[in-house]
């Protein structure tokens, strides 16, 4: 019986669903130390919080009238129905069934793809320093919305240059020659107020310090939202979760309700179904949804660690992601009505005031909340929705890779006060990097960050590495033997055969798309960057990409053995996984069948099997 003893001496805690039949400890102190959600709803609006921001009210509306209006939906549910479900799904129960951060989990899963985790928190630590930028943004905008007149409604400005025109209504007439190399007021508030932009990205210039105090605000408020670990985030997102929806059905009655509302809309929604044709709108398709669904960024997998072991989280992924798509389609509606009204009011083509990204945000929509009666308080609403918005995306990011490190090692980060000093740090470290982007040149930096840090490549990359590892390396019906012992049944087979063959199809399929039509960044596709710049921003994309191939080739370097032997080792699933109810039966007849009960062999203990005499203690 030595072979079973080895066995028993590395057992861990079980969570099966057996509990009488437990010949491991359970996993409760271990959860103790770590911090669990208070309850399901916690977990639910931490979610959401996180997949749930900018990308669904400035990137998916402005696709959908890009790409097709209406005929958009097809190639996005499909990229949601093969990619988007099945790896958020992934994620989450793999966080919960291994109760581990976004790199240990892994580890565990198997030694040779850890690499997998590790590009995660890259790509994370990138997010976390340039995301937040948009959130100053938002808080400077918000400031400067409390006043009775706008600032970027009018020409009296001292930064105004002799080409400003402030906006033209309908009934307003103007003399056309005026409209020459003219410029509105409120691209003029975002370029030489906010941004006080340069010439380049050679240019850097010197630091805003007013905009650096936006940005010390953001990180203070994020702080504090996450320095408790799960006991704040979970009280936090009660409110940042759910009072964004708030502002978006204020908005959304506003907007339908403007005359030119319905011009928006019909732009918005109008199937053009030709533009199926166009690869370029599948690819914006696939991209969307790893964007919105926050998947492949370790976040996931760390609020999922922070379950219950019987939580149902397949149903929880499938409400999450049903609430993601439908409140960016909803949020179509509020932008588009107003950016239709706009369009009434200016007499201008719809395709003139339609724009993406901090183009809408900090350009479109202001303009358009400055033409409505009562424009500050729209403002308000509009900047505090942003922030919010921004606000739980970001501070879920920051828990996300804090939970990772301090996962990988928690003698030192569990101590008393260690893991808020960290979250300081990271913090503090996260806010100097991020100074850069608030100079002068920093747009252009932010720019890079944004088209190749957390670039669809790079997401497309390790979604690739997650499915294979799971389903072929770990196995797809173990995995789902797992899931159906923490949740009570089986998901149906759909979603393993996306990990077995859809999802990693798709993605390498849009991966090598991504790389043949690959198009240099250009800023307000005018600018173009210096050889050095697209260097640095290849650097930034193969910065989390090298982590995989680099971290097989050390550990299939490092092991002993011939290869075949080395590979068959880094794929074995660690012990410390939790024991299913199956495998506790198994073990249990072992020992029965030794003619020892379990007491007899002794108590368990945190550590593991306990035995009763030294003669057991020598395993």
């Amino acid at each position: 019986m030595t072979g079973e003893k080895d066995i028993m001496c590395k057992m861990e805690p079980s969570n099966g669903l057996n509990r009488s039949l437990d010949i491991v400890p359970s996993t409760e102190e271990k959860m103790k130390d770590r911090g669990q959600w208070s309850n399901k709803l916690e977990f639910v609006l931490s979610v959401a919080g996180e997949i749930i921001g900018l990308g669904n009210v400035w990137r998916f509306p402005y696709l959908c009238y890009k790409n097709g209006g209406g005929a958009f939906f097809i190639p996005y549910l499909i990229f949601l129905a093969t990619c988007g479900i099945p790896v958020f799904f992934l994620e989450t129960s793999l966080g919960q069934y291994t109760s581990e951060g976004g790199i240990t989990c892994w580890r565990k899963i198997s030694p040779l793809f850890e690499g997998v985790g590790y590009a995660t928190q890259v790509i994370v630590a990138l997010l976390n320093i340039y995301y937040i930028i948009v959130l100053a943004w938002g808080i400077f905008y918000l400031a400067f919305s409390f006043s009775s007149n706008l600032p970027w409604a009018s020409c009296n400005n001292t930064w105004n240059t002799d080409s400003c025109m402030e906006f033209q209504r309908r009934n307003e007439s103007v003399d056309q020659s005026h409209f020459e190399n003219a410029t509105s007021p409120v691209i003029e508030f975002w370029e030489r107020r906010v941004l006080r932009i340069s010439s380049g990205i050679d240019e850097i210039g010197e630091l805003h310090w007013d905009m650096v105090l936006c940005l010390l605000v953001a990180w203070i408020i994020c702080y504090f939202c996450i320095w408790k670990g799960v006991k704040s985030t979970g009280k936090v997102v009660y409110f940042t979760a759910t009072f964004p929806y708030v502002m978006l059905l204020i908005l959304l009655i506003r907007g339908i309700t403007l005359p030119g509302a319905s011009r928006g809309i019909q732009f918005y929604l109008y199937p053009d179904l030709g533009r199926l044709a166009d690869p370029q709108v599948w690819m914006d398709a696939g991209t969307q949804i790893f964007f919105s669904y926050a998947i492949c960024l370790g976040c996931l997998t760390a609020l999922g660690s922070y379950n219950k072991y019987s939580n149902d989280c397949y149903k929880d992924c499938l409400a999450l992601c049903f609430l993601n798509s439908g409140t960016s389609f909803v949020a179509g509606f509020a932008i588009f009505s107003i950016l239709g009204f706009m369009s009434y009011e200016q007499n201008v083509p719809i395709s003139e005031v339609a724009e993406s990204g901090p183009g809408l945000a900090f350009i479109a929509y202001p303009r358009a909340v400055s033409m409505m009666p009562f424009s500050p308080l729209w403002a308000c609403f509009f900047f505090i929705m942003i922030v919010l918005l921004g606000l739980d995306s970001q501070f879920v990011c920051v828990e996300s890779l804090v939970t990772a490190v301090v996962d990988m090692y928690p003698s030192t980060f569990r101590r008393k006060n260690r893991r808020e000093l960290f979250i300081l740090v990271v913090a503090i470290v996260s806010f100097l990097l991020g100074l850069i982007m608030l100079t002068q040149g920093g747009m252009y930096v932010f720019q890079l960050f944004d088209y190749y840090a957390a670039s669809g490549m790079c997401l497309l990359f390790v979604a690739i590495f997650e499915t294979i590892c799971i389903a072929w390396i770990y196995g797809a019906d173990r995995f789902y033997d797992n899931i159906e012992d923490m949740i009570g049944y089986r998901p149906g087979p759909y979603i393993k055969y996306c990990w077995l063959f859809l999802t990693p199809a798709t993605c390498f399929g849009t991966f090598a798309f991504s790389l043949i039509k690959y198009t240099p960044l250009k800023y307000n596709n005018v600018y173009v960057y210096p050889w050095w710049g697209y260097a640095l921003g290849w650097l930034l994309a193969l910065s989390s990409m090298v982590c995989i191939p680099l971290w097989i080739i050390y550990k299939m370097g490092t092991t002993k053995g011939t290869l075949k032997e080395r590979f068959r080792e880094l794929s074995i699933p660690s012990p410390d996984l939790p024991k299913t109810r199956q495998e506790q039966e198994k073990m249990q007849a072992i020992f029965s069948a030794d003619g020892h009960s379990l007491r007899q062999r002794g108590t368990p203990t945190k550590e593991g099997y306990f035995p009763v005499n030294e003669k057991e203690s020598n395993c």
